[in-house]
């Protein structure tokens, strides 16, 4: 008993020697630098979005979007002839999706430790309008590529992140329901609370485990450093790739024609990948450090007063085509009440021009030549017209509030939509439909109205005594 009495005082002793030592010496802790927390699913975003940016500037989609976006027959019907200027147009919606990016992420370099970091806006914006990227953050081709790759894998984890903190989230409501619940009562009621119990437990372990491979518990300098680096070298391939000085551009350079290599444009040298071209041009540059180079492709996306996109008309013109489009296809399946739904979705300019075309028509539509040729001239008109309205409900959807976060699932710009489009030249189209689709659609009534006497009538001659009575 006496040397159980002695241990412990000797035990006593020594603990507080110890606890001395550490107060009068505390041993100093590592900075723990804070973590992104719930902002890791925004700047998953931001990733995502940088990612399909940086593909969209490949080699191969940028000969896509000369030889193909600005070549459709509806562009150069109703939108713009001029190469330059469709060519300038999809520069500058690149140019605007960047500086989206890069503001987002000036709102989180404010939170950083790094001085330099949270200098990013300055730094941005002296890298733009004068070619200064004093932190050489612009990089090479293969290490963008690897940076991406990175990036396109917290993306992957950071989405299944939050798909596991959902199911998380409603297991504990589970949980607390079954709780209150007063139906069961016993073993039962204990059995599936224990099981709930046990697959929280599992779920807050996966949960656990996917914060520590996501972005979740990476520093705001890490994440900032990153997205830093990838928006320096997307702003420097849209420069690269439109062959820009300053202002925005007249042609793609020779390097990405058709006979191009995937990816003719790797750089080793990449402090200074924009300087030169930057600063060839005195006149250009003082003409750009005026406007600013975001400030000028904003003034660009502006659409023209004559325009559908300044009349706010382009997604209803988008979703009246398609309707259209299905009518024509199907004209003997369009009812009354549909025709009428059609009717009232015109605006007041379409209905005064249907009126004047349809002014001194017929009632009849009988002549089987007439509505072949009339169909064949709707296929045309749809042939380069509907392209560019489903081109405008894809373009925004993927904009909505809830897609706003997720990566664009096509490369539709906004050059390939109705947005730009001219609006007399699209109404008058649109105007040739509905007069087609009304001949087509009276034909196939007359024809169906037609049919069904004739069988009637052949009906009655095979039965005389049924329809004498």
């Amino acid at each position: 008993m006496a040397l159980e009495t002695w241990l412990i005082k000797v035990k006593t002793a020594i603990s507080h020697s110890f606890d001395s030592v550490i107060t009068s010496n505390p041993i100093p802790k590592p900075s723990k630098r804070a973590s992104v927390g719930v902002l890791a699913f925004e700047i998953a975003g931001l990733m995502s979005k940088l990612f399909h940016l940086w593909q969209s500037l490949s080699d191969k989609n940028i000969i896509r979007v000369r030889n193909d976006s600005i070549s459709l027959e509806g562009v150069r019907k109703i939108v713009s002839n001029d190469e330059s200027f469709l060519l300038g147009l999809a520069c500058a919606e690149m140019a605007e999706n960047l500086r989206l990016i890069a503001k987002s992420v000036s709102r989180l370099s404010k939170r950083c430790e790094d001085s330099g970091l949270r200098r990013f806006e300055r730094l941005f914006d002296d890298f733009t309008n004068l070619g200064n990227d004093a932190n050489c953050w612009v990089l090479s081709w293969k290490d963008m590529e690897a940076k991406t790759k990175k990036m396109d894998r917290y993306v992957t984890v950071t989405a299944t992140l939050y798909k596991e903190m959902e199911e998380l989230s409603a297991l504990e409501n589970g949980l607390r329901k079954a709780l209150q619940c007063g139906e069961l009562e016993g073993t039962t009621k204990e059995q599936k609370v224990l099981d709930l119990q046990q697959k929280i437990l599992w779920q807050r372990q996966e949960v656990k485990y996917l914060k520590e491979r996501s972005l979740w518990n990476r520093s705001f300098d890490t994440i900032v450093l990153i997205l830093a680096k990838s928006i320096f070298t997307v702003l420097a391939r849209i420069k690269l790739v439109f062959g820009i000085a300053h202002g925005y551009p007249t042609s793609l350079p020779r390097s990405l024609s058709a006979s191009a290599t995937v990816h003719p444009t790797e750089n080793p040298t990449t402090c200074n990948i924009v300087s030169g071209p930057l600063k060839s041009s005195k006149l250009e540059g003082n003409k750009e450090s005026s406007n600013g180079f975001f400030e000028s492709n904003s003034k660009l996306l502006k659409p023209p007063p004559t325009t559908l996109g300044a009349a706010a008309l382009a997604l209803h013109y988008a979703n009246l085509i398609i309707v259209m489009e299905k009518m024509i296809k199907s004209p003997q399946l369009v009812g009354v009440d549909a025709r009428d739904d059609l009717y009232s979705m015109l605006p007041n300019s379409i209905r005064s021009s249907l009126r004047a075309r349809l002014k001194g028509v017929g009632f009849s539509a009988s002549d089987p030549v007439l509505a072949g040729e009339w169909r064949d001239a709707l296929g045309r008109i749809l042939a380069w017209l509907s392209p560019l309205a489903h081109n405008m409900i894809k373009w925004q959807s993927e904009r909505s509030f809830e897609q706003q976060n997720l990566l664009p699932k096509t490369n539709v710009l906004l050059l390939q939509t109705l947005f730009f489009a001219n609006k007399e030249k699209t109404e008058a189209a649109i105007t040739e439909l509905l007069v087609g689709l009304n001949y087509i659609w009276r034909f196939e009534r007359e024809m169906t109205a037609k049919a069904f006497f004739e069988c009637a009538n052949f009906n009655g001659f095979l039965n005389p005594h049924q329809s004498s009575t």
